[in-house]
């Protein structure tokens, strides 16, 4: 069916979501809090069959760094299909493999790049994953693995297993730096050391119980987690931990990769060097690849340890070598710092006084806003928690949870700041308020609905109140209906996710703010109002689906 054929006042929109719910699994998740159709996309704006436009937020889980339908992808697709190259070649070389090769080496940290190998997977997350943990448990020949409480590695059977919540053999959960849900009651500094002294601990106990590990696997960024960010001096601890006890370190990069938290890679703001590396969404511009790079001293798996049959994806590896190229020589690492740094001071004010919003946090274009039920105390879970204005680990070391990397700032032979092109910079639709809002004062106080008054959930010894996922499902029906898509995270879908395209403009990220922050005042002051009329056992508490299911 032609596109302009699906386009009507609704009823083809219609038509379609019906038959989906009809013929699909009950599996799907987006597609239950979205009920769109999307028909064009281009850069961060998607517009639905029944003629609506959106600002995505969403960027496909994150894979879509340069958003849809990039100039520099879609070239790069057309020189392949035009030169009648091979589309799939399982393992055999080709010029296009080469050159994704050559410019995915160019920006991986240079400890690793030096003496690395790289192993192309199946097209998805979770099958690099599956690949690290053989790779690693093979070179080591011991079968344990040490992982971190609400991680999220993938949907298969090893990488779900990696993953928190699970309940596997073999796999010993350790403390995840979680400021605002401290796991020891402290947050800062204190609770990310004692996260690192328990780790240290427990692999030094005879009695500790622990299998022997064959590598450690973290995310520098949990996303799905939450948007909680590692802090940079416990990722220099977990790696002094692991080198010490001959412990390869695995870093899954599948999310905060390629430019996303500020830094090309997420490890790159601490300085850590990890000896695997797991890599997808974004490195292959928006098409499914996913691969793992590591130490050739970890590469004695024999031929056909690990294989798949799209393994050779050539329209993938033309479009992420565009897409790595694009994001250096365009600086969009930093831009994504500064503009993710400007969008969470404005959320921060605006989250002052509003006793919904427990946090906010992230890392470049990696943002959550962590929404909780104020009124329901002494049921939340216990936890020094980090005020709206402190990023997540801050403290702990300097640029932890931060948007910025300072050491990267003013680095000779730096590109300068990206500009983006017309096209890219096009005004998108407004909402009615949006205008006045911009010109209106930010972060002003709420009114009674909204809170205000109540203390800082950072004051010692508070308690964190409990999250508040049907006030986060209210928020993101809020924001579809101001033209916004966002996702939910977090250990109970409480956490407003943000995963805009590392283009996004300055009138694209104030756009996205206007829109976020008023539906977070309608959902909040329907929330209020409904606390004040309803008892507690008769509000919604239906969590809604969310995660981005490699």
């Amino acid at each position: 069916m032609a596109l302009a054929a699906v386009s009507d006042d609704g009823g083809a929109t219609q038509g379609i979501l019906r038959r989906q719910a009809l013929r699909e699994s009950a599996a799907r998740t987006y597609a239950r809090a979205l009920p769109i159709v999307p028909v064009r996309a281009r850069g961060m704006t998607v517009e639905g069959a029944d003629g609506r436009r959106y600002l995505d937020c969403l960027s496909g889980a994150g894979a879509l760094a340069l958003g849809h339908n990039h100039p520099v992808v879609l070239d790069a697709i057309r020189a392949v299909l035009d030169a009648e190259a091979p589309l799939q070649v399982l393992d055999l070389a080709t010029p296009v493999k080469d050159a994704f090769t050559d410019e995915l080496f160019a920006t991986l940290p240079s400890g690793l790049a030096a003496r690395a190998r790289v192993q192309f997977c199946g097209p998805a997350g979770t099958d690099a994953v599956e690949a690290a943990l053989k790779l690693v448990r093979t070179a080591t020949g011991r079968g344990g693995l040490l992982a971190f409480s609400g991680a999220y590695h993938g949907m298969t059977a090893g990488a779900l297993a990696a993953s928190g919540g699970a309940l596997a053999a073999g796999v010993t959960r350790l403390p995840f730096p979680y400021d605002y849900r401290c796991p020891f009651g402290v947050g800062g500094e204190h609770g990310a050391d004692l996260s690192a002294r328990w780790t240290e601990k427990l692999l030094d106990d005879p009695r500790g119980g622990v299998p022997d590990p064959a590598g450690m696997i973290l995310e520098p960024v949990q996303g799905e987690g939450g948007v909680i960010p590692a802090p940079d001096g416990w990722l220099r601890r977990m790696r002094d931990i692991t080198a010490a006890r001959s412990i390869p370190l695995i870093a899954d990069e599948v999310q905060t990769g390629v430019g996303r938290t500020g830094a090309f890679w997420a490890v790159d703001h601490s300085g850590v060097v990890p000896d695997v590396m797991v890599l997808s969404k974004a490195i292959g511009g928006g098409l499914p690849l996913a691969v793992v790079v590591y130490r050739e001293d970890l590469d004695v798996w024999p031929p056909g340890a690990h294989a798949g049959t799209f393994r050779g994806n050539q329209l993938a590896m033309a479009a992420g070598a565009a897409t790595l190229a694009y994001v250096r020589e365009n600086n969009l690492a930093e831009h994504a710092a500064t503009v993710g740094a400007r969008m969470l001071d404005r959320l921060r004010q605006f989250a002052t006084g509003r006793r919904w919003i427990g946090d906010v946090r992230g890392r470049g274009l990696m943002i959550g806003v962590e929404l909780v039920d104020p009124e329901a105390g002494g049921a939340g879970e216990a936890g020094n928690a980090a005020s709206v204005g402190h990023a997540a680990g801050a403290g702990y070391a300097a640029g932890a949870g931060s948007a910025t990397n300072a050491d990267r700032e003013g680095t000779p032979g730096c590109a300068p700041p990206y500009q983006a092109s017309p096209s890219e910079a096009a005004p998108c639709e407004m909402t009615p308020r949006e205008g006045a809002r911009r010109e209106g004062a930010q972060g002003e106080g709420a009114d009674g609905a909204l809170g205000g008054g109540a203390p800082c959930a950072g004051d010692a010894g508070a308690a964190a109140p409990p999250a508040d996922p049907a006030l986060a499902a209210a928020v993101q029906q809020e924001c579809l209906r101001r033209g916004l898509i966002v996702e939910l995270g977090g250990r109970h879908s409480a956490v407003i996710r943000l995963l805009p395209p590392l283009t996004i403009t300055d009138e694209q990220a104030e756009a996205v703010l206007d829109r976020l922050t008023d539906a977070l005042e309608a959902a909040i002051r329907t929330v209020g109002a409904r606390s004040r009329e309803l008892p507690p056992a008769a509000a919604p508490i239906a969590p809604p689906l969310a995660g981005d299911h490699r």
